[in-house]
C-alpha cells in the first residue's frame, strides 16, 4: 500500500467547499429496478436526499423485487442516445453517475456523449459481479468498458470482485490481498488514469473499509458494519451520493466522506422500512422521516 495514506473515520464531518448557489442537476445513466431498491430508483432517491436534482437516462427495464430479478428488457443504444441528447441539450448537468452497462454498443454511445458534451464529475459504478459471484457483463463489454469509458471518467467505484475482474486477478479474501490489489491499481495503466474508490464490503469484520486510490495516495474510509439484511442498492446509493456531492462543488475526498456517512445512516435506518420478503433497500430518506420514529435514540 502507498505510504501516503490517510484514514477518515465516520466521526469526521467534511467542511463544505461548494461554490454552487443553486441545486445542481445530476444525471444518472442506469437501469430501472421495479422493486425500487436499486438502479435508477435508488439513484434518484440518493441524489434527491443529498441535495441534487436528479435527471435520468434509462438503459434497461427489469422486472424484479427484493427476492431477485425475473426478467430484463434492454433499451436500444439509439434510444439511450436520444435520451441523453434530449436531456443534455437543455439541462446544465453538474455531475453524472453511470450504473450497470452490459452491452458494448451502449457503452460506446455513452462514451461518445460524455465527450461530445464535455461532461464533468463522472462517477462510474462498474456493476459486473452479482452478490452470488456470477458475472453480470459479457467479456466483450468488459473490454469496451476498459477501452472506451474508464479512460474518460473521473472516478470508478468497484467492489473487490469487480476490481479483481478488471485486473484479471483472483477474488480477494483478506486485507493482505487488498494491499496487493491497491498497489496493482496504482501501477495499472488503465485504472491509474482515474481515481478508484475500492469498496471493501465483501470482507468480514466489525468495520467496513473503503479505499480511495490514485497514483500517489491512498485514503481509507472506515465505518462500523451495520447488521441488517436490507442492503439492496448500496452500491448505487453510494455512487449516486458521490456524484451529487461532486456536483455541489465538494472535492472528491469530501464527496466520498459525505457519501459514506449518508450511506451508513441509510443502512442504520434500513430496518425501519418494510419492503418485501427478501433483501430490502436502504432508507434513502431517513432524515425526512426521522420525526415519525418513536425511538428518539436514533436521532
Amino acid at each position: 500500500m502507498n505510504q501516503n495514506s490517510t484514514t477518515t473515520d465516520s466521526s469526521v464531518t467534511a467542511s463544505k467547499s461548494s461554490h454552487h448557489s443553486l441545486t445542481p442537476n445530476i444525471l444518472t445513466i442506469a437501469g430501472s429496478d421495479s422493486g425500487g431498491g436499486a438502479g435508477i430508483q435508488a439513484d434518484i432517491k440518493a441524489i434527491s436526499a443529498t441535495g441534487g436534482f436528479a435527471c435520468s437516462a434509462i438503459t434497461a427495464l427489469t422486472a424484479q423485487n427484493t427476492q431477485g430479478v425475473h426478467s430484463i428488457y434492454s433499451v436500444s443504444a439509439s434510444f439511450i442516445a436520444d435520451q441523453l441528447d434530449t436531456v443534455l441539450s437543455d439541462i446544465d448537468i453538474a455531475a453524472v453517475k453511470i450504473g450497470m452497462l452490459n452491452d458494448s454498443q451502449v457503452i460506446e454511445v455513452i462514451a461518445q456523449k460524455l465527450k461530445h458534451y464535455n461532461l464533468m464529475n463522472v462517477v462510474l459504478d462498474p456493476v459486473m459481479v452479482a452478490t452470488s459471484g456470477d458475472p453480470l457483463i459479457q467479456p466483450q463489454a468488459i473490454e469496451t468498458l476498459k477501452e472506451c469509458l474508464i479512460p474518460i471518467v473521473d472516478v470508478i467505484t468497484p467492489n473487490l470482485p469487480e476490481a479483481a475482474l478488471l485486473l484479471g486477478q483472483s477474488n480477494i479474501q483478506n486485507e493482505s490481498q487488498v494491499g496487493e490489489l491497491i498497489e496493482r491499481i496504482q501501477h495499472d495503466s488503465l485504472l491509474s488514469s482515474c481515481d478508484v474508490l475500492l469498496k471493501g464490503g465483501h470482507l468480514q469484520g466489525e468495520y467496513s473499509t473503503d479505499w480511495l486510490i490514485n497514483k500517489n495516495n491512498v485514503s481509507s474510509y472506515r465505518h462500523p458494519r451495520v447488521n441488517t439484511k436490507n442492503t439492496h442498492g448500496t452500491g448505487c446509493t453510494l455512487s449516486s451520493a458521490i456524484a451529487s456531492y461532486l456536483g455541489q462543488g465538494f472535492a472528491l475526498s469530501e464527496a466520498v466522506d459525505k457519501a459514506k456517512v449518508y450511506l451508513s445512516e441509510a443502512l442504520l435506518h434500513a430496518d425501519r422500512l418494510n419492503v418485501g420478503e427478501g433483501a430490502g433497500p436502504v432508507h434513502h430518506f431517513y432524515a425526512l422521516n426521522r420525526h415519525s420514529y418513536s425511538d428518539k435514540s436514533d436521532d
